[in-house]
């Protein structure tokens, strides 16, 4: 069982998936960064100050000074901003994984030999001629 393992992990599939998982994480915190840093300060800024990985709906009683304090008290919220700021994550991530995917599919067509033209028949008259001697015979 120990030597099929080797041959599993050793194949070139697995070795690539695992390759793609540790750049995936490093891209997924550089992503993170991007919208926390850089995109959400911009959207603060249009929105009039607003931040909205902090914007989060109490669901129960108390009052919390933020959201950080109400679940460091045990206190339920429902956390919307950090919704947002996901559903923004993803679709820079889809957007950027999309152009990386046509990116490598440009590249392997431009590799690829072009396809030789498929070799030309005869033409209509040609056809008509060789079905006019044969019924002539």
């Amino acid at each position: 069982m120990i030597k099929e393992f080797k041959d599993f992990i050793a194949k070139g599939n697995v070795m690539d998936m695992a390759v793609g998982i540790i750049i995936g994480a490093a891209f997924t915190a550089i992503v993170t960064s991007l919208v926390g840093d850089l995109i959400n300060p911009i959207i603060s800024l249009f929105m009039g100050g607003i931040d909205f990985a902090s914007q989060y709906t109490l669901l129960g009683e108390g009052e919390f000074a933020s959201m950080a304090a109400a679940e460091e008290a045990g206190a339920a919220v429902f956390a919307w901003g950090r919704f947002i700021m996901a559903i923004i994550n993803f679709i820079i991530i889809a957007f950027v994984v999309f152009l990386l995917v046509k990116a490598v599919n440009k590249f392997k067509k431009s590799e690829e030999p072009a396809p030789e033209p498929a070799p030309a028949g005869p033409t209509q008259e040609e056809l008509l001629a060789d079905i006019l001697k044969a019924l002539k015979k």
